[in-house]
């Protein structure tokens, strides 16, 4: 039992370890103004990363505001659009279903620069190429699958018995569905959400060309600090887009959790 224990304690501590290790390093990457080898840590710390990555003049915040509102219509979408997608493939049988799964997971399978240039001409013609509009509709492709993955393993969980049960009681189908089946699935909306903003939120190549250069992401501003070598402002636009990230997961759970406490969800 002892043994148990302690190898149980051995993996949580290592997990742990392996998880703070980088973000710690991360951390000290973007306060220090030079860590040259040997120095286990730097001797001199500044903000100069900091600074550069939240000076209004440089519009760098502007542009995550931006990034952040687009991945947050990219998140709502793919979620109205994933619910019932999942819904029909984890909940009913019917004819084609791999076919369909393969279909709604083949963007996953296939090469993102084999879909995106394709996607590019198209855009081109449509005239969505260099747009936002046109950024919101490329950050779908990547992101709906994951969405529709997630989901359709929860509906598969949860089942229909539950809404079967509130019709026999004299629910109509929306009461069932904001009822019943949205608090079932809110824990497998909260997870497809906070991986779908996280996706949109990193992409890179796919704005860069859709976008052309003329709609300009965090991403964007962020990749040639990494490229260039420059630790200190890459490590700090890193660290506030981890924190956005956070921020972002916390006032998702927030907001459902309210949502499901209020008298508005009793009265729907």
């Amino acid at each position: 039992m002892k043994n148990k224990k302690i190898i149980s304690n051995i993996i949580i501590y290592s997990f742990a370890f392996f998880f703070l290790f980088p973000i710690i390093i991360l951390c000290l990457w973007s306060f220090a103004k030079n860590w040259s080898w040997p120095l286990v840590i730097p001797k001199e710390f500044g903000l100069r990363g900091l600074k550069y990555a939240l000076d209004p003049k440089s519009k760098n915040l502007s542009i995550l505001f931006k990034s952040i509102g687009i991945s947050t219509i990219v998140t709502f979408v793919t979620i109205i659009i994933s619910i019932p997608a999942a819904k029909s493939l984890g909940t009913y049988n019917f004819k084609g279903k791999n076919f369909i799964k393969i279909l709604i997971f083949s963007p996953i399978i296939v090469p993102g620069i084999s879909v995106a240039l394709g996607t590019h001409v198209s855009f081109l013609k449509l005239g969505l190429a260099n747009t936002i509009l046109g950024v919101i509709i490329i950050h779908l492709i990547p992101c709906i699958p994951y969405a529709v993955f997630m989901l359709t393993d929860v509906f598969e969980i949860i089942g229909d018995k539950m809404e079967k049960q509130a019709k026999v009681l004299g629910a109509n189908r929306y009461q069932c569905f904001f009822y019943v089946t949205l608090p079932l699935i809110s824990s497998g909306i909260m997870s497809a959400a906070f991986m779908t903003f996280i996706i949109s939120f990193s992409q890179y190549f796919l704005t860069f060309l859709i976008g052309g250069g003329q709609v300009i992401t965090y991403p964007i501003v962020m990749f040639p600090f990494i490229q260039s070598g420059d630790r200190t402002i890459a490590s700090s636009f890193s660290l506030i887009f981890i924190i956005t990230s956070l921020i972002y997961l916390l006032i998702i759970n927030k907001c459902i959790k309210s949502y499901y406490k209020t008298d508005k969800f009793l009265n729907v």
